[in-house]
């Protein structure tokens, strides 16, 4: 798996191998499914406010498609509410779509359980500790996609630049996602450079009101910092979030680029427009048939 960095952020993109599929299609047109965890549907498309789906729409239509001619393209959300993300995917399994393009493992995992047929492309951060595949190499069955995970250290390079940053943090507040693993990485990176963790340390509702009590919480307990996981629910808020750290005096640094641009402090971690691109390339290698994918050099 080859990676490369980036001086703006770290791309720790990595691509599976295309599963092989049917021919393509006589008709050459195609019916694709897009599915997030927490994004509006209104924000999956080539006008979001979101740069990297600009670049998902971009890539597909250089490599041919046209949304409305030869492929259409629905869009589901699971709005942030965890429990209802099986019986959505079950839903959107029920249509038979050509292709599903789903967005983190939490769509992805009950996707894999649901159906052996439908050709599946995941944007996930680990697919092998999430359980998608047993091996980059060969992720066999229905699933193939790209990997956003640069590795679980980038928390302590993260760490390092934002203590040059913000050199006199003495407390932090952890703002992660409860189904996220990577919330006991963040304690504990924090916790070896000596600093200490305080607050609640995450979310469990991903409601408005539930971010309110966690920054509410974390500043009661005398945090001068603040850690925020790169979960999809929080790329959602991340115009509340990054409110909210303003109106606590918190500065904060995050996993994407994505909260910079909406105010946010700094952030270092994966540039997602070049994840996207991958994507409508794993994308078009399956509806050709192709059985490999390029990889970054």
């Amino acid at each position: 798996m080859r990676r490369r960095e980036f001086l703006t952020a770290l791309a720790g993109v990595s691509i599976l191998p295309a599963i092989s599929v049917r021919a393509q299609q006589s008709t050459k047109v195609y019916r694709i499914a897009m599915l997030h965890p927490s994004h509006p549907v209104a924000e999956m498309t080539e006008n979001s406010s979101l740069r990297y789906y600009h670049a998902f729409f971009e890539e597909l239509q250089r490599l041919g498609y046209v949304e409305g001619r030869n492929v259409f393209i629905e869009r589901y959300s699971g709005q942030g509410r965890v429990e209802n993300y099986t019986s959505l995917v079950h839903n959107v399994v029920s249509r038979n779509f050509d292709l599903i393009l789903a967005m983190t493992a939490w769509m992805a995992m009950p996707l894999k359980k649901a159906t052996s047929k439908i050709p599946i492309v995941a944007i996930s951060s680990d697919p092998i500790n999430d359980g998608l595949v047993t091996s980059l190499a060969h992720p066999g069955g229905n699933i193939t996609g790209v990997s956003v995970d640069p590795g679980l250290e980038i928390w302590g390079k993260r760490f390092q630049l934002f203590r040059e940053v913000v050199p006199t943090i003495s407390k932090v507040g952890v703002l992660a996602q409860r189904q996220n693993p990577e919330r006991d990485v963040l304690v504990q990176t924090t916790e070896k450079a000596g600093v200490r963790v305080v607050g609640p340390t995450r979310v469990d509702s991903g409601s408005d009101e539930d971010y309110r009590r966690f920054f509410v919480a974390t500043s009661q307990d005398g945090a001068d910092a603040l850690f925020v996981d790169g979960s999809p629910e929080n790329i959602t808020k991340r115009q509340l979030i990054v409110e909210l750290a303003a109106k606590y005096r918190l500065p904060a640094i995050y996993a994407f680029r994505v909260f910079v641009e909406a105010g946010g402090l700094m952030a270092y971690g994966t540039e997602l427009g070049e994840v996207f691109r991958q994507a409508a390339r794993s994308i078009d290698n399956i509806l050709r048939g192709t059985n490999t994918n390029p990889h970054i050099e």
